[in-house]
Order: structure tokens, then sequence, then C-alpha cells
């Protein structure tokens, strides 16, 4: 053990003198939202460690106070992220050296004193941020949103009057478009994607959800449970052959689309089966893919370019089959793979939706894949990182364990992985 801390103390050294010889370690290094710069999981440009664990390529590990299962967000050397007290009461923003894992902003940002309930395998901090510039953007769902420069550590501006019944706790994220900061509000109460200036947090445009939940009671209230309204999922934003970008956005019991400028709604998807939508969708060879929630999950492939009410003679292709609810689908060369929320990995074409291998990856999932050179990883509730090679074929390549689970999608810095474990942060490194 005592060889093995100096050898990292002698990789750290070196790591400090390249910074002061060269500057700061590719300050256009970016991993600024959920699932990369892209929004699509794919790692670009980088080649990043395969093997690891306690004892072996850790750079760095510090301890994140409280609880939160926000993903971290990467500008620079900062790797922003957020945390919560358990009880709810306290929200706070954390700012961590990528270089040498030092904590160099750890502020409260908002005091609840009553805390919506959230449920126990939910956190008061698991929206994840979005950064840009000198500005990065911090939510917790309807308790608050904080803008803070990354320069000064001045808060720019804070929202904390959004009102949403969030039933099981907070969970989407945030995307940037243009000068808007945009996001989904799907509570038990209200239903809505709302879109702020970015700058001053001022409302630009605000959608309600149109789907009819047909659950009203005689009194005109809803009579059924908060979770048939209830949304987690974080919006995707791509381009059609048109050049025009539109925003896929899955709530309750729906998909849509909507212009991300103006709030508009394009298209939607009813599925009045599932409820409580939580991955994120994705587009792949001109079709848009989403997994439409809890229940009776399905994989949806819808054409791009699609608009209006669309009934299932618009649909390309649908599964059922082992789909995952919590963590997001990714595309990758003509190929969609996925990890069910108990173990199940599978891939399919894109195409037309036929399973080319389903096996067990093994543990429970919330994280999403990501894929790096050819590589599919795996990362579990257990802490358990499964590699497997990417193609029509299942070959599994590593398995890699830590001591915390994992409920946070990783982030990427430079060539090295940015772990958010139950417990920690970790730099994993080839260095």
């Amino acid at each position: 053990m005592h060889h093995k801390l100096e050898k990292l103390h002698m990789r750290f050294l070196i790591i400090l003198t390249l910074v002061i010889v060269l500057g700061p370690m590719d300050a256009s290094a970016e991993w600024p939202f959920f699932r990369g710069p892209q929004m699509d999981g794919i790692v670009r440009g980088a080649k990043l460690p395969t093997t690891w664990s306690e004892d072996s390529n850790v750079l760095w590990k510090i301890d994140i106070h409280d609880r939160g299962w926000s993903s971290p967000v990467v500008l620079g050397n900062q790797i922003w992220l957020t945390t919560a007290t358990p009880d709810g009461t306290k929200l706070y923003g954390v700012c961590v050296d990528a270089v040498t894992g030092r904590t160099v902003f750890d502020q409260l940002l908002f005091e609840v004193e009553d805390p919506q309930f959230a449920h126990k395998f939910n956190s008061y901090a698991s929206p994840t941020g979005a950064i840009e510039g000198d500005l990065v953007y911090l939510s917790f769902g309807s308790p608050g949103i904080a803008c803070i420069n990354t320069k000064s550590f001045d808060i720019v501006w804070t929202r904390d009057d959004i009102k949403c019944d969030h039933f099981r706790g907070a969970g989407s994220s945030l995307v940037i478009f243009d000068d808007l900061l945009i996001t989904h509000f799907d509570g038990a109460d209200h239903q809505f994607v709302l879109a702020l200036n970015k700058k001053n947090g001022e409302t630009k445009w605000r959608t309600e959800r149109t789907v009819d939940f047909k659950d009203l009671g005689p009194d005109g209230k809803p009579a059924g449970d908060g979770d048939f309204r209830k949304g987690y999922s974080t919006p995707y934003l791509y381009k059609e052959n048109s050049g025009d970008w539109v925003m896929a956005s899955l709530g309750s019991k729906a998909g849509y689309g909507y212009s991300p400028s103006s709030g508009e709604e394009l298209w939607r998807i009813e599925d009045r089966s599932a409820h409580s939508g939580t991955g994120m969708p994705v587009v792949g060879d001109g079709l848009l893919l989403y997994v439409s929630g809890f229940a009776r999950g399905t994989l949806y492939s819808v054409p791009v370019g699609s608009r209006g009410v669309l009934g299932s003679d618009k649909i390309a292709w649908k599964t059922k089959r082992n789909v995952s609810n919590k963590p997001s689908p990714i595309f990758h060369k003509g190929l969609i793979y996925m990890v069910d929320d108990g173990g199940i990995a599978s891939c399919l074409d894109v195409k037309s939706g036929e399973e080319k291998w389903r096996e067990r990856v093994g543990g429970n999932f919330s994280a999403s894949p990501l894929i790096n050179d050819d590589k599919v990883f795996f990362f579990n509730e257990e802490g358990t990182t499964s590699v497997v090679k990417t193609g029509p074929e299942y070959v599994e390549l590593f398995k890699n364990k830590l001591g915390s689970g994992f409920m946070a999608t990783p982030a990427v810095f430079q060539n090295d992985w940015i772990l958010r474990s139950k417990t920690h942060l970790y730099r994993i490194s080839i260095w």
C-alpha cells in the first residue's frame, strides 16, 4: 500500500509540474451538460481508462458531503455539481479543481424551510447543471435555480418562485439553447416546459403539457396517484434536415417535440400505459428514440421531421422488451444500446429495432451508459462498471469496482473519467 501511495504521489507531482510549465491543461476541455457536449452520451476526442479500482488508476478521490445524484459538469479545469442535506433543507453548489481535486467553492445556495417530499431513492440534488463561458447554472427544481460566475464565484441571479409539486423529488436537468436556459417541470400539480433568459433568469416562455391525463374526479381535481402526472426527463436538442432545431421532451403519458426558441409544440405521441418518464431521448440515422417511462415503458422510434399528433402509423418501430426506465438509451454506428433498471443490457438495430444481443451485466441501474472508442460503459448502483465492446455481438471486456455505487452519470475531463459515486468524486486516470 505504501508503494501505491508513493506512485500516486509521483503521478500527481508530474501533473502539477506540467500545469506550471505549460499552463492550465487544455482550457477547452468541456462536459457542459448531462451526457456531454452533444447530450448523446458519446465521448469524442478522448481515450479514456478502461480499468480501475480503489487501488489503481485513481488520480484523486474526495468526499462529497451530504447527498446528491446530480452528474458533474466540466469546463476548463472546473468540475461543478450539487448536493443537499438528506432532509432537503440546505441546498449547495460545489466546484472542484479538476487538476488537484481541491474543492474551490462549496456554498449554501438555498435554504428550504419546509421541503417537499423526496423518495429515498431520489435526492434533493438530482438535476444536473449546465455550464457555458463564465457562468454555471445549477438547479434543484422548484426549490431553486442559481446562476454563478465561475471566475468570481458571485451569484448572478436566482429563481425560487417556480411552483411545482415534484411529488417524489426533482430530476430534470438543464440545457442551453442560444440565450435560453430550458428545463422541465413535470409535477403532480403542474406540468410544463420552461425557458429562462440565461443572463438574468427572467421567464422567456412557458409551455403547458397538452396531454389529457383523464384522471379528474367529480370535483375537477386529479383523483389518481401523482406518479401518473410526474416526470424526470431532460430535454434533448436536435437539428432536422431543414436546419430547424427541435427539442424532444418526455412528459408523463406523452413524448413531445417543441421549438426551443418559442416553446411551440410541433409533435406529440401519447402513451397512456407509461408514466414518470426519466430517460433522455437521442437521435440516430434520421430517427428519434426515447423510452416512454415506467410501468409498461416502450422504446419508440420516430422519424425526424414528424409533425402533429402522431398515431401508430407514424412510428417506425417500437419495443417493450427490457427497455430502460431510468438510464437513457445511447446511439452509436447504427445501433442502440440500453440497460434496464435490473441490469439487462441490450443492443438493437436502429433502422428495424431487431435485437442483436441481450445480456445480464448485473446490478441495478440509474446512471446512463456512455460510449468511448468503440466501448460502451455501464455504471451500476453497486459501484461496478461493465465495459462491453460495441457492435452486433456481445463481448465483455472488463469489470471495474469502486467502493460506492453510481446514481449519477459520469463526466469527462481530458482523457480521464470524472466519476461521482454515492459518497465520493473520483478522477480516474491512466497517468
